[in-house]
């Protein structure tokens, strides 16, 4: 029985020592005086005042001390310090010392931690989660950062602040501009989950949740992601930015759009260097040439490359493997392409085939030349051959060294071979009836479409040598004319197909 009031004692002892340890404790003052008249059991404290509770000191020019209730309210010069690197200075305190919650007001409230001031008018501070809270604005500043909201928390064990409602940061390089946003001391590390901007010297991002490090100006933008400069814009599911080495990388459904050449380059991985001139796309990529009368070049390749000018400007757009193009009034596919944007010629390279209504056309190597976004001319280089079905097995056909082809509304209307020209027609009455199968050689020749892409006329020139056959007596062997090659499969029939 004795043992056991023993421990009973010691537990009591115990509990007493802690309570004691909780009270608020007056360490030091000028002057220190109880009114029990105008304030029964509160202790009036004057002068250079220092209080201590649970390793925090309060300092003040005064102070109410209210141990009955275990409060205190400081006044004039009032300061919290707590650990060796925080310290919270306002007009006035009101600390609960059993909820370990202080209030702090005055006309500037200002928390200083190791690398960052915060000021308001308004502030609490909570001692058992180590987190100060604003509603009433807060300005965050830093060596290289100004933060603004209307609502704030900074836990300082994490030295991290989260803001709330009209947050802005602000350095020499940019501005942030979000609802919402995590801001990591030690790392310099922002976080969003809203809509957020970064506006720029010289271009402006954008996305509704991400990261972005303040020191290495490194980020990683999601959810409606942008990069928008003044000639580009660079939107995917994701980016990956770096501002320092102006590059941004997109993931999944990215999009670069030329805001100056019209043209749209998209793919599911995209890389954008503006310093070095270039970007890439690849993983289904497709170029759009944009044209405004509704007759846009939709093309596919396995990467699309663009090269930039110092002023940013598309000079080149580059196509490699497997390329494929539709335009309502033009299809075509090679193994290799380039587009120059200041002439505006599209060059097809490694077995190039054109189609254009009934026609198709091969050669070595195929120039497009475009004037205000509608099809001019085309030169068809080494090998050229146009061929259209006339039945199930005739083909009217033309070859020669070279051809240049002339555009009307993005129709052919008329096509010029030079050298060697070479020409076999199936010859028809007005109601389609066969005549007979015309073969003809000369140096040159002049071919006149119809608007349907027919041919209606053909002019010979310079010593043609012309027979007509009838279909019977023309010899098997001659039904098609030299290096002739029908391409039926790969056509694209839809701005879809140039996937197939």
């Amino acid at each position: 029985m004795r043992k056991n009031i023993l421990i009973i004692l010691l537990l009591l002892i115990a509990a007493s020592s802690n309570a004691q340890s909780k009270k608020i404790r007056l360490v030091s003052a000028d002057k220190a005086s109880y009114d029990d008249f105008m304030s029964k059991g509160i202790q009036h404290i004057n002068g250079n005042a220092i209080f201590e509770h649970e390793g925090a000191y309060l300092y003040c020019d005064s102070a109410l001390l209210n141990e009955s209730v275990n409060n205190i309210n400081c006044y004039g010069r009032v300061r919290i310090k707590s650990g060796d690197t925080l310290n919270l200075y306002g007009d006035q305190i009101d600390y609960a010392g059993d909820t370990k919650i202080a209030k702090v007001t005055g006309k500037i409230v200002k928390l200083v931690d190791k690398t960052t001031t915060l000021t308001s008018d308004y502030l609490f501070y909570n001692r058992n989660t180590n987190a100060a809270y604003y509603e009433t604005g807060g300005v965050v500043t830093s060596k290289e950062n100004r933060l603004t909201s209307k609502r704030g928390f900074y836990y300082t064990d994490k030295k991290e602040y989260v803001f709330y409602d009209n947050v802005v940061l602000k350095n020499k390089r940019y501005e942030m501009l979000s609802d919402s946003m995590n801001y990591y001391t030690e790392t310099k590390k922002a976080e969003f989950k809203g809509p957020t901007t970064i506006k720029g010297k010289d271009q402006d991002l954008y996305c509704e949740r991400g990261w972005y490090n303040t020191t290495t100006d490194i980020g990683s933008l999601m959810k409606n992601a942008k990069v928008i400069n003044e000639k580009r814009v660079l939107t995917g599911d994701s980016i990956y930015f770096d501002r320092k080495n102006d590059v941004g990388k997109g993931y999944r459904n990215v999009k670069i759009t030329d805001t100056v050449s019209n043209i749209i380059l998209k793919g599911n991985y995209g890389e954008v260097w503006n310093k070095k001139g270039f970007g890439f796309l690849t993983q289904k990529a497709l170029a759009i040439m944009i044209d405004k009368k509704k007759d846009s070049l939709f093309l596919h390749a396995d990467t699309l490359r663009a090269t930039f000018d110092t002023a940013h400007n598309t000079r080149q757009l580059f196509a490699f493997h497997k390329v494929k193009f539709f335009r309502d009034s033009l299809q075509g596919m090679c193994d290799s392409m380039v587009f120059v944007t200041k002439d505006s010629v599209l060059n097809l390279y490694h077995s190039p085939v054109i189609w254009s209504g009934k026609n198709q056309l091969t050669a070595d190597t195929i120039k497009l030349f475009t004037a205000n976004k509608e099809l001019a001319r085309l030169k068809m280089y080494s090998s050229a051959f146009i061929a259209s079905r006339d039945s199930l097995d005739g083909f009217n056909q033309i070859k020669g060294r070279t051809m240049t082809g002339f555009f009307r509304k993005n129709q052919i209307y008329r096509i010029n071979v030079d050298g060697s020209a070479e020409s076999l027609y199936y010859v028809r009455q007005d109601d389609k009836a066969l005549i007979g199968v015309n073969k003809a050689v000369a140096s040159d020749l002049i071919i006149y479409m119809d608007d349907a892409g027919k041919v209606k006329k053909i002019t010979w020139i310079k010593k043609p040598v012309s027979v007509l056959y009838p279909l019977r007596e023309l010899p098997k062997d001659e039904k098609l004319l030299r290096d002739f090659k029908w391409i039926e499969v790969g056509r694209p029939l839809k701005k879809e197909d140039v996937f197939k």
